[in-house]
C-alpha cells in the first residue's frame, strides 16, 4: 500500500532590519512585529493539518517562526544546520538603496559566475543539504507531514533542483515570499508534484514579500 507524506518548506516571517542590511548568518535578527503576526497566521492556516515534525534553521528568525505552529501541533522543533541561510561574500553590506555594494567595481569580479554562484555558497551544496533535511523529515513524518522553516535563497534552490530547472535566476523573480509554503509531496519515497501557498501573503505588499532578503521595519507595518 502507498503511503503519502508531505515536507512543506516554510520560509521564515518579515525580519526587523530597517537598515536593509543583508544579515545573512548573523545572529540577532529577529522578526518584525508584523513578521509574528505572519507566524501566527501560519500556524492558525495550517495548524489543524497533520503535521508530526518541525524542522527548524537556528538562526532566531526561524526559530520564532515556527514556534506559533509548533504550541499549535503540541510538536517539538527539532533544530538542523542543514537548513540554514546560504552563505553569501556581501553579508553586512547594506542594500537600503537597491543596488548597494553592486554598484562598486570593486565588487564586479565576485559576480562573474552567476552559474555557481562567485558571489556565495556553491549552489550544488545548497541542494545537498536541504534535500538530505527533506528526505529526512519525510522519513520522520512518514504517511503524515513536516514541516522544514527555512529561508529564501535555500528552498529556492532546492525547489529549482527538484524541478530540473536551472540554478541560473533572477533573485526577484523568486516565487517564494515572506511565510510561503513550498510543499513537496511524495508517494513512498518518490516525489511526485510541489505546490506553493502564502498563507499570509496579504499582509505584506508585494515588493516586500519577494525581496531577496527581509529588510521589514515594524515600526512601519
Amino acid at each position: 500500500m502507498s503511503v503519502e507524506t508531505t515536507v512543506h518548506l516554510l520560509r521564515h516571517g518579515e525580519v526587523h532590519n530597517p537598515d536593509g542590511i543583508l544579515y545573512g548568518r548573523r545572529p540577532g535578527y529577529n522578526l518584525s512585529e508584523l513578521g509574528l503576526k505572519m507566524a501566527e497566521r501560519v500556524a492558525d492556516q495550517i495548524g489543524g493539518q497533520d503535521i508530526t515534525h518541525i524542522v527548524s534553521s537556528p538562526l532566531e528568525r526561524a526559530q520564532q517562526t515556527a514556534g506559533p505552529l509548533a504550541k499549535a501541533l503540541g510538536v517539538e522543533i527539532s533544530l538542523d544546520e542543514r537548513v540554514l541561510e546560504s552563505e553569501n561574500l556581501f553579508v553586512g553590506k547594506s542594500f537600503k538603496d537597491g543596488l548597494g555594494p553592486l554598484k562598486d567595481p570593486k565588487m564586479w569580479p565576485k559576480l562573474i559566475n552567476p552559474l555557481k554562484p562567485s558571489w556565495g555558497e556553491p549552489y550544488l551544496e545548497i541542494v545537498a543539504r536541504m534535500m538530505a533535511a527533506v528526505y529526512d523529515a519525510r522519513d520522520a513524518a512518514r504517511g503524515h507531514e513536516a514541516v522544514i522553516v527555512s529561508h529564501q535563497l535555500p528552498i529556492w534552490t532546492a525547489r529549482l533542483n527538484i524541478e530540473g530547472r536551472s540554478f541560473l535566476h533572477d533573485p526577484r523573480k523568486r516565487q517564494c515570499a515572506l511565510c510561503s509554503l513550498t510543499s513537496l509531496h511524495f508517494v513512498d519515497n518518490e516525489f511526485v508534484a510541489l505546490s506553493y501557498s502564502e498563507p499570509a501573503g496579504d499582509m505584506l505588499s508585494a515588493k516586500d514579500k519577494y525581496a531577496p532578503f527581509s529588510a521589514g521595519d515594524s515600526e512601519e507595518n
